[in-house]
């Protein structure tokens, strides 16, 4: 997902010679993402006595996107997602999800919405399978449907083996899974996840991502939020990135890279490298370019405007230069982050605890 990559890589025939071939890796994010608001957010405050957590904030999630709400602790997040869900009740302003009041209608929001929060508020003592039916009859399903849906979830997120076990008895991985699986027992239009990924082992992060983007692909809406920024790079059709209290950016991931982006970069892997005369030459060659060698077998060439590769391919060819990969290079949402907010990213990696979020 994201912003698409296109790498040039040489491809050897077996006559022998050299030519470049367009490798396009390009992931669709849009699909089943409508221009309709799901979730209207505007003029949002929350006051804890004497300090404002959420200082008027407005915003939008569009039905059917994956939206990541990313900021450091203390920036507001988790108070936002209290406020969304009914867990919180705002200062000010207005709250809209899928056309209901979500302050005064709270209750017949709360049926559309599923919410799993960091830390599980399931049973230790019931096992998975019973935690799950259990959950499903909170939301009123008829006996036999709760069953049923409890036993598709146990397969889907594979706890079928499992669903015996006390939840005390799971492993942190396994327990967030099932948490999630109860929080959409009763299929929600909208599915809010808070740091569903922290804490867990990598091999338990990739299947929660991946189960993320497949009920992302059945329709639902996910409202995410995470200090992991490569995972909301990885997952997000948009961003709002929230410090303070306030929102400072909410953007498509493609478009936060686009304007980040200062100019346009292309790293070459050459074969063997021309010297410091290969720079004097690209500079001779082409004008408003600036060129840098990063090491014997690798030249990077920068440019305002955006670089046709053909032309350079060509010169090097002529040079007697074999180019075994041309990249180009774009920045990295970490870089966006740090640019809008001011913030370093080991700000936002550290471990939640202490103060509001």
């Amino acid at each position: 997902m994201g912003e698409p990559k296109c790498v040039y890589q040489e491809s050897r025939p077996k006559d022998g010679k050299c030519s470049t071939k367009l490798i396009k890796r390009c992931q669709g994010r849009e699909k089943g993402v409508t221009n309709l608001p799901i979730i209207e957010v505007k003029d949002l405050r929350k006051k804890f006595g004497d300090f404002e957590a959420v200082r008027g904030i407005s915003f939008s999630v569009k039905k059917g996107e994956i939206f990541g709400f990313l900021g450091p602790n203390g920036a507001g997040k988790t108070t936002t997602i209290n406020m969304l869900t009914g867990l919180a009740l705002p200062t000010a302003g207005e709250i809209i999800i899928a056309g209901q009041d979500g302050i005064k209608d709270i209750k017949r929001v709360q049926q559309l919405i599923g919410i799993v929060t960091d830390e599980s508020n399931l049973y230790d003592e019931m096992n998975g399978y019973d935690n799950l039916v259990f959950c499903a009859s909170l939301y009123g399903m008829k006996k036999a449907r709760r069953e049923k849906r409890a036993r598709e979830l146990m397969k889907q997120f594979a706890l079928d083996d499992a669903g015996n076990k006390p939840f005390k008895a799971y492993s942190k991985g396994m327990k967030r899974k099932l948490t999630i699986a109860a929080g959409i027992i009763h299929e929600p239009e909208i599915l809010f996840l808070d740091e569903p990924t922290t804490g867990i082992d990598v091999e338990s992060a990739r299947q929660i991502r991946r189960l993320i983007t497949e009920l992302n692909a059945k329709g639902t809406t996910i409202f995410l939020t995470t200090h992991y920024i490569e995972e909301a790079e990885r997952l997000c059709h948009r961003i709002g990135f929230i410090t303070s209290g306030e929102i400072v950016k909410v953007s498509s991931v493609r478009a936060l890279m686009n304007e980040a982006q200062q100019e346009k970069t292309v790293e070459f892997a050459i074969e063997r490298g021309g010297g410091p005369e290969l720079g004097t030459a690209l500079l001779q060659q082409f004008s408003h370019i600036t060129v840098k060698q990063m090491s014997p077998d690798s030249i990077r060439i920068s440019a305002a405007e955006e670089i046709q590769l053909m032309p350079f391919m060509r010169f090097f060819d002529e040079c007697g230069i074999v180019v075994r990969e041309a990249k180009i290079l774009r920045p990295s949402l970490e870089e966006v982050f740090v640019k809008l907010t001011g913030i370093e990213i080991s700000k936002l990696k550290e471990e939640k605890g202490g103060g509001k979020k």
